[in-house]
């Protein structure tokens, strides 16, 4: 007989942290890392009035995860972490939390001054490095195991695809072109209408 498997969408009460494997990088960096010297060091760019910004503190917890996991663009770094318990957990928010809007986190690395920002991710980074959580020279990928007929002799040792500053370089290039692309989207709707 054919199986058939009904899914019904459920309501789920549970702990995230209870999700997130003890061995977890994320939650590893989550409990090594303490990034409280962000507010500090970046009080002084935020104004006393008005709607509170972005934590500062969430904000290096994106781009690191953006860096780890190799992903550029601020609107595909917000979904990819908005599908992950892990990252998640690591960033401080729950399951049903919506996580900032991607233009929130390109202002708010417009707000930094470039040298503040580079200073300020290379140390985030150095902590991970000197906590043992990051190597920076090495990448994994976990899977399933699957009988394999490798010889050892033809393992090797794979580089990231860029340092951090090539990285940061990347990140700013992509999300000045997709600004580029909504106001010229936005040119042509104006356009458009005023030919009606």
């Amino acid at each position: 007989m054919q199986g058939r498997k009904d899914y019904t969408e459920k309501l789920f009460s549970f702990q995230l942290s209870s999700r997130v494997p003890k061995e977890n990088l994320y939650r590893k960096l989550r409990e090594t890392l303490d990034l409280s010297f962000l507010y500090k060091e970046t009080k002084e760019l935020y104004g006393k009035t008005g709607n509170p910004s972005i934590d500062p503190v969430v904000f290096f917890k994106l781009l690191l995860t953006g860096y780890l996991e190799n992903v550029t663009s601020d609107r595909k770094l917000v979904e990819h972490c908005s599908m992950r318990m892990d990252v998640l957990y690591f960033l401080g928010f729950d399951i049903d939390e919506e996580l900032p809007w991607h233009s929130t986190i390109s202002r708010t690395r417009q707000l930094y001054p470039a040298s503040l920002f580079e200073t300020l991710f290379n140390k985030v980074f150095t902590l991970c490095v000197n906590s043992g959580m990051v190597s920076g020279h090495t990448q994994a990928v976990d899977s399933a195991p699957i009988k394999a007929n490798a010889s050892m002799e033809s393992v090797v040792l794979k580089v990231p695809a860029s340092s951090i500053d090539n990285h940061l370089k990347k990140v700013e290039e992509e999300n000045q072109e997709g600004k580029k692309r909504m106001i010229h989207l936005l040119q042509c709707k104006l356009l458009h209408r005023s030919i009606i």
